[in-house]
């Protein structure tokens, strides 16, 4: 039996707070016009690529691009609220030059990443990981030898990346997080591999990648 699960990550196409750099976090912010186009394009792409289940958060841009794919692939859409984006507390609806203006210090820490900080009412980076790479395993565990998509957000995205290349969570990132992209890994009992990360030539347009380093992954 083949003791690996094939992952397909998703990342939620374009909203207009990502364009804006807007933190949304958990703030329920639904698909821009651009985004709808991805998450068509994205549902067409994967179209004949054989899976066993589709996963998604409950957030909407998450769940709008999910069930574009879910339905043209006539498969069942299941929610999983473990795979929100980070809350970001205080910071939510902020761009980082407003975050800067009110919380220097605050602003400063989350920008060195430090991995016990977390924003004023929302998640540190350490208890994100942990709620998002427990769901992401668990979820891996039951479809053992299957495979299945995970449509999500940045910062988990963020997370599965740094799983599957042993970083810590303190480390700069340097790595592509585009709405609407396609990452493969599979999980087994090493842990994750990464098989291909950020593919975006599903899309007609090279999506934004409104998150630097200077940003979250909201």
């Amino acid at each position: 039996m083949n003791s690996s699960t094939q992952i397909l990550a998703i990342r939620h196409g374009e909203t207009d707070w990502n364009c804006l750099g807007r933190y949304q976090g958990q703030t329920d912010i639904p698909l821009n016009e651009q985004g709808l186009v991805q998450a068509k394009l994205t549902a067409q792409a994967l179209a004949s690529v054989p899976l066993d289940a589709i996963y998604t958060s409950d957030l909407a841009r998450a769940l709008q691009t999910a069930h574009l794919i879910a339905e043209l692939k006539q498969m069942p859409l299941h929610i999983e609220p473990d795979l929100r984006e980070q809350h970001f507390g205080v910071f939510q609806g902020l761009t980082s030059a407003e975050i800067l203006q009110r919380w220097p210090e605050e602003h400063a820490r989350w920008h060195r990443r430090e991995a016990g900080f977390g924003p004023e009412g929302g998640e540190s980076r350490s208890v994100f990981n942990a709620r998002c790479m427990a769901a992401i395993e668990r979820l891996a565990l039951r479809h053992r030898g299957q495979a299945i998509a995970l449509v999500c957000h940045g910062g988990l995205l963020d997370c599965l990346y740094r799983a599957a290349a042993g970083l810590g969570l303190e480390s700069a990132r340097a790595w592509p997080l585009n709405n609407a992209a396609l990452s493969r890994l599979k999980h087994g009992p090493e842990g994750f591999t990464l098989l291909d990360w950020g593919n975006t030539s599903h899309l007609e347009a090279s999506a934004r990648d409104e998150v630097p380093e200077s940003f979250p992954a909201p």
